[in-house]
């Protein structure tokens, strides 16, 4: 005769299901923003394409053609706080780099970023090592960075979600967006509190996106786990006293007590 689980049985069970909903959760808000990113990735590469078809390099002026869409973005995704596209070094031939990039400001206007971005006078000329923009590079697949102080854009402390733009399989740049981290927090701390254990989410390199546990606190780096692979491999692993759940298809983990 079958025996039924006892007490810790069952509570591991709950345990369980109670982080897959929470990474569901988890998914399902940052999913609202990589949907804005993936419309500025479509409109971005059918832009490039129709220029080539002319038989001409993209310039600097053809990205105003993006602004519409980004603008419809900024105003319509709440967690959105910048929003556009940063071409790969060499795209254009006017300028050597450009971020097509808007943001919301506090009055709920959209206004354009404006940088130096002469590799003499500018230290942000060179932007090709930021995370948001090395890991669609690298990996081809979308990326969360941060949490990070944006100095190149708001000065807030915020994650980039991004994602890389390709013309004909090859890297032309990233379309991303900006989230402020408070308004994350203020999203998905919540859903971290109803967890048993001190729960917290990382990124795919281990950098603590945001927390219920004030061991690991928002920016901080969690070392060990293999955090990427957990995230390819799509399934729940245990490290140590770490249980890792990757977020249901976004490169999150949601780190819980394994005990």
């Amino acid at each position: 005769m079958r025996r039924s689980p006892g007490p810790a049985s069952a509570t591991a069970t709950l345990d369980v299901s109670a982080e897959a909903a929470v990474a569901a959760q988890v998914r399902r808000t940052l999913e609202a923003v990589f949907e804005a990113v993936a419309e500025t990735r479509a409109e971005t590469a059918a832009l490039l394409t129709r220029v080539a078809a002319e038989g001409r390099r993209p310039a600097s002026v053809d990205l105003a053609a993006l602004r519409p869409g980004l603008h419809l973005r900024l105003t319509r995704q709440e967690l959105v706080s910048g929003a556009g596209f940063v071409a790969a070094p060499g795209l254009l031939g006017d300028v050597p780099a450009w971020l097509e990039w808007w943001q919301q400001g506090s009055d709920g206007g959209v206004r354009p970023l404006l940088l130096d971005l002469d590799p003499e006078h500018s230290a942000y000329s060179d932007y090709t090592h930021w995370d948001w923009f090395a890991l669609p590079r690298d990996t081809g697949q979308r990326a969360v960075a941060g949490p990070y102080v944006d100095y190149l854009c708001s000065d807030e402390y915020s994650l980039t979600l991004s994602a890389p733009v390709q013309m004909d399989g090859r890297f032309v740049g990233v379309a991303a967006a900006d989230v402020y981290l408070r308004h994350f927090e203020g999203a998905v701390v919540p859903l971290l509190q109803r967890l048993p254990g001190a729960s917290y989410l990382v990124n795919a390199r281990g950098r603590v996106a945001a927390s219920a546990d004030p061991a690991h606190l928002a920016g901080s780096l969690t070392r060990g786990p293999d955090f990427a692979g957990v995230l390819a491999a799509a399934r729940t692993t245990v490290h140590g006293a770490m249980r890792l759940v990757p977020c249901d298809g976004v490169p999150l983990v949601l780190v819980t007590p394994a005990g």
